[in-house]
């Protein structure tokens, strides 16, 4: 069974996300012997994943460097962290956020711990992926954006990309850094393939947000799909001379506050956006902060854009609206700027 990593780019290729994470355990596994892939159905017997994320690299580096579990998370976290204390880089798969509820105990309270308890004498390089999102009516207990739940406990790193060439070096950042991240994949983007191709081998430093788009009226910030969504309404806006800057974080923790105080000092204003429930999220910390460090100076009160304060809903209707979208952002955009 082939990987998609086999294969070598040429300029004009498309790459998706679901790709250019392969690509990254993949040369991340060849340059460092250490690295280690488990979860449930890894490995290529069982199809290289629930959605072919793995495949090819159990057939390449052998059945102890990718190795399929058990349905058991906590089982799954136990092992990887256990492995990473020995010496070794874990990339442990759960295979829903969701689920990782079932594992906190072993992520909160031994691998984001371990370092301070030691007294900095006991490492834990483990990453743990996890894919969510909402978008194909899984439901519930299925498509939960929880990164604040992680975001909130010391000691944890937690990385969230928008594009298959941050994905890659990214996770290639995760793999090599000596405290434990967590990798959010969404769910509807690992198949949407994009032109711009990772540079292998490179890395992309954890806690640097990227300024997508330049912009003096208004700063939009997000994550993950979000990211398109604001890109997209900045383009349609520009054409209103409405002029919108739209930084995407990539990293939740540690989170580039230089970056967003810069920009929204310029701007006067902000918008933060995301997909996972508005309240008590992400975005609150983030406006929080910058009403710290920049009230007097804001044009209008800083504003956020979230999932509604409920379950993901299984009815597609009710899941669409439940996600804000470009309606929502431009709406937004201007009512802070009296339009």
């Amino acid at each position: 069974m082939s990987s998609p990593a086999s294969t070598a780019a040429k300029a004009g290729d498309k790459i998706t996300m679901l790709q250019a994470i392969n690509w990254a355990l993949d040369d991340a596994m060849a340059a460092d012997p250490r690295v280690l892939v488990f979860g449930e159905d890894v490995a290529d017997p069982e199809g290289g994943g629930v959605v072919g994320i793995t495949r090819g690299l159990s057939s390449k580096y052998g059945s102890l460097r990718v190795r399929s579990t058990p349905i058991a998370e906590q089982a799954i976290m136990g092992a990887a962290i256990g492995a990473a204390i020995a010496g070794m880089r874990p990339v442990a798969e759960i295979m829903l956020m969701n689920f990782t509820a079932v594992a906190m105990d072993m992520i909160v309270n031994h691998a984001a711990k371990l370092r301070f308890m030691s007294g900095g004498q006991t490492h834990v390089p483990l990453v743990i992926r996890t894919m969510t999102g909402a978008g194909a009516s899984y439901g519930g207990q299925h498509a939960d954006f929880l990164e604040a739940w992680f975001a909130h406990t010391a000691g944890l790193k937690v990385v969230i990309p928008s594009t298959p060439a941050d994905a890659y070096g990214l996770m290639l950042s995760c793999i090599a850094d000596d405290d434990p991240c967590i990798f959010v994949e969404n769910l509807p983007s690992l198949r949407v393939a994009q032109t711009t191709l990772p540079e292998r081998g490179k890395r992309i430093p954890l806690g640097k947000a990227n300024v997508l788009r330049s912009g003096k009226d208004v700063t939009v910030i997000s994550y993950s799909r979000q990211v398109h969504d604001a890109a997209a309404v900045a383009d349609k806006l520009a054409a209103h001379n409405i002029s919108v800057e739209v930084i995407d974080l990539r990293s939740i923790a540690p989170l580039d506050m230089p970056t967003l105080i810069e920009s929204v000092g310029r701007t006067g204003r902000a918008l933060i956006v995301h997909e996972a429930v508005k309240s008590f999220g992400v975005g609150a910390e983030i406006a929080s902060r910058l009403n710290e460090e920049l009230f007097g100076k804001l044009k209008s009160p800083v504003q956020r854009l979230g999932g509604a304060f409920c379950a993901v809903p299984f009815s597609k209707p009710l899941e669409t609206a439940f996600v804000p979208g470009q309606a929502d952002i431009e709406a937004a955009i201007r009512k802070m700027l009296g339009q």
